[in-house]
């Protein structure tokens, strides 16, 4: 069964600005697959066909591989990204990234050109109180990428943050510098102020935190209170504490706990070969408890396989941490159909991210539609939120 929008999927020719030129596919049918069902998690496979063209690395593969360096800036609300690498990486919206000061979540979906410079990106914490390095960790920079933010209700509240909470824009590198006391500091350059990469540790971390965050939480507290509900959530629904000793605020901490890893497995076992069988799938659609949550489509199913393990362990998170409803079906094929129409309704909001990308949000009644496209207007992630 096709997919009957209200404005057609086009998938761009050379997508994700990668060399290799291809024609244009306008028009491309898609269609949506029948679903597959696991305790209270339904997934929806979205069939089309893949644009040519290299297929980029992902944020955690650049990161294992040293080719990208996430910089902690002192700033909750930005970090600083950079590609040394001879390939594109693809981020999407909601990366998690370890380290720092703060483990954060990224806010915006881009495309990290070769060679690229440091690059400014929004980003929310998803842990609070740490204002300094954890263990052996390095506090000036993060260490991995290896999982996505799985609440929808954060989602949508990064998807609605203010343009200045999302900001994306080109960077001057941070200049290291030495303070009277001869310790090191980190010039940035935009505003020529000097603060510490890393807080003497005479101060109270809990005080630092409160001096940096902003004075309107916004989208920020709801990502806070989410964070805070999840893992109570997950603690009641697997009969064990969620919060890490090492950090108890930490998201990502609590995603690394053995007593949730093993509750995912069943999830991932049932659901994750489904997507390795055939070539044309290039998205998924996530239903919790009969109802759709989410969708994520890719330009190709290249991009889609290497977000996919990140993806289903999210969807399993967001499932174990919604309680089971057992007479609840399934939604119809039919339902997706209507969910990923509805983001259509909505007047489209553009704005350029610096000079690198381009986002269009659409938002209905129900549905939250974001389009990450290139500067060129090639889109490269497209995201559904139930909006409600």
């Amino acid at each position: 069964m096709h997919l009957r929008l209200a404005a057609p999927i086009l998938f761009a020719a050379a997508s994700l600005g990668m060399a290799g030129a291809a024609s244009a596919a306008p028009d491309a049918a898609l269609s949506i697959a029948a679903p597959h069902t696991h305790e209270n998690l339904t997934i929806f496979f979205v069939r089309g066909p893949s644009a040519d063209g290299a297929t980029p690395a992902t944020l955690g593969e650049a990161l294992a591989k040293g080719t990208v360096v996430v910089h902690e800036t002192g700033n909750v609300r930005e970090l600083k990204i950079e590609n040394t690498g001879d390939e594109p990486v693809f981020i999407q919206l909601g990366d998690l990234v370890k380290g720092g000061q703060q483990d954060r979540v990224l806010t915006t979906s881009l495309l990290i050109p070769p060679r690229s410079g440091q690059i400014a990106i929004g980003a929310y914490c998803v842990e609070q109180g740490r204002w300094s390095s954890r263990g052996t960790e390095d506090a000036r920079k993060f260490s991995a990428s290896n999982a996505q933010l799985f609440s929808r209700k954060a989602k949508v509240a990064i998807a609605r943050a203010p343009v200045a909470e999302t900001e994306v824009r080109r960077a001057e590198p941070l200049l290291p510098s030495i303070d009277a006391r001869g310790e090191g500091n980190v010039r940035r350059p935009l505003d020529n102020q000097v603060q510490p990469a890393i807080e003497p540790p005479a101060r109270d971390p809990q005080r630092i935190v409160q001096e940096r965050r902003p004075r309107s939480l916004s989208g920020q507290g709801e990502v806070w209170d989410s964070v805070a509900t999840s893992q109570n959530l997950l603690a009641a629904r697997l009969a064990a504490p969620m919060a890490s000793e090492k950090s108890k605020t930490s998201l990502q901490l609590t995603l690394e706990n053995e007593r949730l890893q093993k509750a995912q497995a069943d999830f991932v076992a049932a659901l994750e070969p489904k997507a390795l069988v055939d070539g044309d799938i290039v998205g998924v659609v996530i239903a919790i408890n009969g109802t759709v949550a989410s969708a994520d489509l890719y330009p190709s199913n290249g991009l889609f396989r290497k977000m996919w393990p990140k993806l289903v362990r999210a969807a399993a998170t967001e499932a174990l941490a919604n309680p089971a409803k057992e007479t609840t079906p399934a939604p119809r094929i039919a339902d997706v159909e209507g969910f990923l129409a509805a983001a259509e309704r909505g007047a489209p909001n553009t704005r350029s991210l610096g000079g690198l990308a381009e986002h269009e949000t659409k938002e209905s009644a129900d549905v939250l539609k974001v389009e990450a496209r290139t500067s060129d207007g090639r889109w490269f992630h497209r995201n559904f939120l139930a909006a409600k």
